[in-house]
């Protein structure tokens, strides 16, 4: 009796089983390519902000850090906030890469304002390089502050404005151009979400970076400050000019800005300071006043719909630099700033 050898299965049998076979295998290429970390960096800053992160300069202001971990992003138009952060491994799975946060609300502004500027108001500051509306604070975290043309005026008459906060890791390329590259695509971004319809801001040219906080500010004689956003001083007649240096810490359309002048005192290890400092904003009152005084050495002025604040503080016992003599200088300080803002309605106090 012959015998016959039957297949096991049917050849259309046989076609659904590889066909089964090779989904199965191309489901699990797929699954890996998609957890391959490469990829998922670039799914993740892809996805940041809303795809607002500019790829190139965040990675390289993640420079020396793992791959990218978790990107976040939160949005309420209609109460005045928007914000998001990127995360990379760096020295633990939730190092920041960036976080950035703005607001349109007076309040959330305000309460801005009260960390980088307590009490008197001499905080730390660095201006932000061609005529960015902005400063860098004690931190080194940068602040923009920008008027919202699409948002009309406030229920005080006020022109609205955004106040946006872009905060560099403290593992990342922080003094790069590379900041810069980044944030400001955020802060253009923000105010698209928020209906601001502020003009975009240019990412600045050049290799401009920010400074690092812990190095000290670059100061020209006074004598050739001329050119500087400090230049008044060097027109002021101040006494014993050519011992002053000083560190010009403003720019035309930051929110806040000083003059610092220094020089070296009879002892080695001493130093005496003229610190002239304008803020913007009816947020200022609070740095010149004191359980609802004003104090004295101040000044005041409107500037584009609000009020503006001008202080100047100094050493104790420099020669020729006394009471009388720091009123004169605030004096052409603020007319300075008068000037240069197209503000009116200047007036000193004490």
């Amino acid at each position: 009796m012959a015998l016959v050898c039957r297949p096991l299965y049917g050849g259309s049998t046989m076609r659904r089983w590889w066909k089964v076979t090779l989904a199965a295998a191309a489901v699990l290429a797929l699954a890996g390519w998609i957890t391959a970390p490469y990829v998922r960096d670039w799914w993740l800053v892809r996805s940041a902000c809303d795809g607002a992160v500019p790829s190139g300069p965040v990675r390289e202001l993640a420079a020396g850090g793992g791959h990218f971990t978790k990107a976040d992003t939160t949005a309420h138009p209609r109460l005045g906030d928007y914000g998001c952060t990127l995360r990379f491994e760096g020295q633990g799975s939730g190092t920041l890469v960036v976080r950035m946060t703005a607001y349109t609300q007076r309040d959330d502004q305000d309460g801005e304002f009260q960390d980088a500027f307590p009490q008197e108001g001499f905080s730390f500051l660095r201006p932000m390089p061609q005529g960015l509306p902005g400063f860098i604070d004690d931190l080194g975290d940068l602040r923009f502050q920008l008027r919202c043309p699409d948002l009309g005026r406030d229920a005080a008459g006020r022109p609205r404005r955004m106040l946006v906060t872009a905060v560099p890791g403290q593992a990342t390329a922080r003094t790069s151009h590379a900041v810069y590259e980044t944030v400001v695509p955020l802060v253009n971004s923000a105010s698209r979400h928020l209906g601001c319809g502020a003009k975009p801001l240019a990412v600045p040219e050049g290799a401009a970076a920010p400074a690092d906080p812990r190095e000290p500010q670059r100061a020209v004689a006074v004598t050739a400050a001329g050119g500087t956003a400090c230049g008044w001083v060097a027109r002021a007649r101040i006494p014993s000019a050519a011992e002053w240096r000083v560190a010009p810490l403003m720019n035309d359309a930051s929110p806040a800005g000083r003059c610092d002048l220094t020089r070296r005192g009879e002892a080695a290890q001493t130093s005496q300071s003229l610190l002239f400092a304008a803020w913007y904003g009816d947020w200022s009152n609070r740095v010149v006043s004191f359980d609802g005084v004003r104090r004295p050495l101040t000044a005041t002025a409107r500037c584009d719909g609000e009020a503006a604040n001008f202080a100047v503080k100094a050493s104790k016992g420099i020669p020729g630099v006394g009471t009388a003599e720091q009123r004169r200088l605030l004096r052409a300080f603020t007319e300075d700033q008068v000037r240069r803002r197209g503000c009116s309605g200047l007036r000193l106090t004490g």
